[in-house]
């Protein structure tokens, strides 16, 4: 094994230098991952510009697969060769919230790519217990997409979509549009899609989105209560993460309907909600952050069996090299949805 690899490593606000850094060493119960793919995620350019909290310097990117090439002495359950993915979250696993299965909520949680280095790197170092194997039938790509994947889920699961219900979800990023293909395989009668950008309005057709309306064209409100018979929609899933469209999903739902809390709205922004709106209409509202334990089975299983395809979401591969620009690009060019990058 070589003692250095390639890695891309955040040391400051759009800092990011592609230079030769040490392997990880291994612990006892370590596994050490050749990267094959690395999806870029919308907490990396975050992070990238300084707007989200992290340990510098970093190695960035935590949506990936690879292959095992090492792994420690007291590794059972995971052998050399074993093509896999990761849960990013390790926990302590002794704790209250660890034990109530809800381990994200761990005092002690860090994060691959987030808290330690990351696989925007040629090697990663990851604990057996966060190891998932993959079936020869899933592509590195796809194995790349299992972790933003198991995050839908664990929103889904929480909103718990009924047949035949209407749902409404906001922007029609990754997110937004892994959000659509859910809720049609949960049984929605109706999914409505509100989004600015024209490309990705259209990719949400694609998706199999059955209205999408476009906030510059029409009043999104009085159209969802239109599509709704005056009641507003079964679901709501917020999947943009700005205040103004936090607010239009209190706006969007029916009396007694659900609201799913997903994007990713900045530290500090506030939103005016009145009590009693909460308090009369009878509202549920979820939220989750992430997904673990069962939700990375259920994303392998969708794309082994077909009924999830992530080449329908991930629209620009780019090489180890581009990274940089990737990273730029996600932030500042919509037309581009998601981008994997390959080793």
């Amino acid at each position: 094994m070589k003692s250095k690899m390639r890695a891309a490593v955040l040391y400051g606000i759009q800092d990011l230098r592609l230079e030769e850094y040490d392997v990880p060493s291994l612990g006892s119960k370590d596994v050490l991952v050749k990267v094959k793919a690395c999806c870029i995620c919308g907490t990396d350019p975050h992070i990238y510009e300084g707007r989200f909290p992290a340990p510098l310097p970093l190695i960035l990117g935590h949506e990936f697969s690879g292959e095992v090439v090492e792994i420690g002495d007291e590794v059972k359950y995971v052998k050399i060769g074993d093509r896999v993915t990761a849960d990013i979250n390790m926990s302590c696993g002794v704790c209250y919230y660890c034990r109530t299965g809800h381990k994200l909520h761990c005092p002690n949680i860090k994060q691959l790519g987030v808290h330690v280095n990351g696989a925007f790197s040629e090697y990663i170092k990851v604990p057996e217990s966060s190891i998932y194997q993959l079936p020869d039938e899933i592509s590195w790509i796809e194995g790349a997409y299992i972790e933003p994947l198991a995050c839908a889920i664990s929103g889904q699961d929480r909103v718990d979509i009924q047949y035949g219900d209407t749902v409404v979800v906001i922007g029609a990023g990754p997110m937004g549009l892994v959000h659509t293909l859910l809720a049609k395989l949960k049984g929605a009668g109706k999914v409505i899609i509100t989004e600015l950008n024209p490309v990705r309005e259209e990719k949400a057709k694609l998706v199999g989105a059955d209205f999408v309306l476009n906030p510059k064209n029409v009043d999104v409100i009085s159209e969802v209560k239109r599509l709704t018979d005056g009641r507003g929609a079964d679901v709501v899933i917020e999947a943009v993460g700005s205040a103004t469209t936090y607010t239009q999903a209190f706006e969007f739902v029916r009396k007694a309907g659900t609201i799913l809390v997903f994007g990713a709205a900045p530290s500090d922004a506030t939103i005016t909600i009145r009590p009693f709106d909460l308090y009369s209409r009878e509202l549920k509202i979820v939220s989750t952050y992430a997904g673990t334990y069962d939700t990375f089975v259920k994303a392998i299983g969708l794309i082994k069996n077909g009924l999830i395809d992530p080449m329908k979401i991930i629209s620009h591969k780019i090489s180890f090299e581009q990274i940089n620009q990737g990273i730029e690009d996600a932030e500042n060019n919509k037309n581009i949805i998601k981008t994997v990058v390959e080793y």
